[in-house]
């Protein structure tokens, strides 16, 4: 039994990253077992299909491909376990985004057997993680889950994430910068992580690394990625995409910036938004709530502008919105269970509300400069 005071950090078994590693997949999976179903939807399927199914059964597996649907619903995530449990796999590969990782993610905690995490972007931190977030079929947040195990196995193959589109990049770091901001204020205020037990400080050094790696790589990686090519600034935001922020979040501790991610959801309008563009929108809007000094936010909304994020609430979607449209956003995000309630002082929908007001005023003066 935990308690307050316990302290707890948790990690994937395995965390494989370079170019091609893909091809070794089965090499490194070959101790998980003897048959595979591997999940992506068509468009993924596509491009790495066929070189996962080889690479398994090149080490002895039997392999079978399933589309994914789009959504990581309970309407899925059944449907990919019961296609799971009727294939009788060992193992269930997740591949391409966050939601069809959390799918298979879901879908293994209910069918049992091992996990491998095959992204072929670096959009979010989802690869490593032990949580899924659940949608509405019309992509509206629901709930996270938070499961007993982590993947068995992370392979991240930079040059296949380099040539996807550069928007998921984008996004991965958009995500990923939060992971400092979000974990030290839950720190600082004594909150539990989702695994009910308090940070570590290994898990607050990583949150930083994550950090500290993007601003110093951030701008040179992106131009990289937009140019199809894999460098070591490149790597670097890969790995803080995927593996620095997802120990970091988890074991470190979330706060406003998810919550307001999770509170934008809530209008159709933002739906086209990617994960990443909407936490970038709620870190600002974490700062601003915080009462950060102006040109320390400045700085991290430049930081963001500078990599192509989103800085302003029409970059997702929302153009000129209503008092009432950002309180039904406010309200969503200081539910009784979200994370915003991490923060070292009571948060109310109305300071939230204002703090979305003064996040895009301050993105609406950088893109005016």
């Amino acid at each position: 039994m935990t308690t307050m005071t316990t302290q707890l950090f948790r990690s994937p078994a395995g965390y494989v990253q370079g170019r091609t590693v893909i091809d070794d997949l089965g090499d490194y999976a070959d101790d998980l077992g003897s048959t595979a179903l591997v999940l992506g939807d068509d468009l993924v399927l596509d491009l790495v299909g066929d070189r996962v199914r080889e690479s398994l059964e090149s080490a002895g597996f039997d392999v079978a491909l399933e589309e994914f649907g789009g959504e990581c619903s309970e309407r899925e995530i059944e449907r990919v376990a019961d296609v799971h449990a009727e294939y009788d796999a060992d193992v269930i590969v997740g591949t391409g985004g966050g939601k069809a990782i959390d799918t298979a993610r879901a879908a293994r905690e209910r069918v049992g057997g091992a996990l491998v995490s095959l992204p072929t972007v670096a959009s979010t931190d989802a690869p490593t993680s032990s949580v899924a977030v659940i949608y509405t079929e019309d992509g509206e947040f629901v709930e996270f889950h938070v499961y007993e195990r982590h993947p068995d196995l992370v392979v991240v193959d930079t040059e296949v994430v380099a040539e996807a589109p550069t928007r998921f990049f984008r996004g991965g770091i958009g995500d990923a910068l939060a992971t400092w901001f979000e974990a030290d204020a839950a720190y600082r205020s004594g909150a539990t992580t989702i695994f009910g037990t308090r940070s570590t400080r290994t898990a607050q050094e990583i949150a930083n690394l994550a950090y500290t790696t993007l601003r110093d790589h951030g701008r040179s990686a992106v131009d990289a990625v937009e140019r199809d090519a894999v460098t070591e600034s490149v790597e670097a935001v890969v790995e803080a995409n995927t593996l620095l922020s997802g120990l970091g979040f988890e074991s470190g501790g979330l706060a406003a910036a998810h919550a307001i991610h999770n509170g934008l959801t809530q209008l159709e309008a933002t739906h086209e938004a990617t994960h990443g563009e909407k936490v970038t929108i709620g870190t600002i809007a974490q700062l601003v709530l915080e009462g950060r000094e102006d040109a320390f936010v400045e700085d991290v909304a430049g930081f963001a502008a500078s990599v192509g994020l989103p800085t302003t609430l029409a970059e997702i979607g929302l153009e000129d919105p209503t008092r009432d449209e950002l309180s039904v956003v406010a309200e969503a995000a200081c539910a009784d269970d979200e994370t915003i309630h991490n923060e070292p002082f009571e948060v109310t929908p109305a300071a939230v509300r204002d703090a979305l007001v003064g996040a895009d005023a301050i993105g609406r003066r950088l893109t005016d400069r």
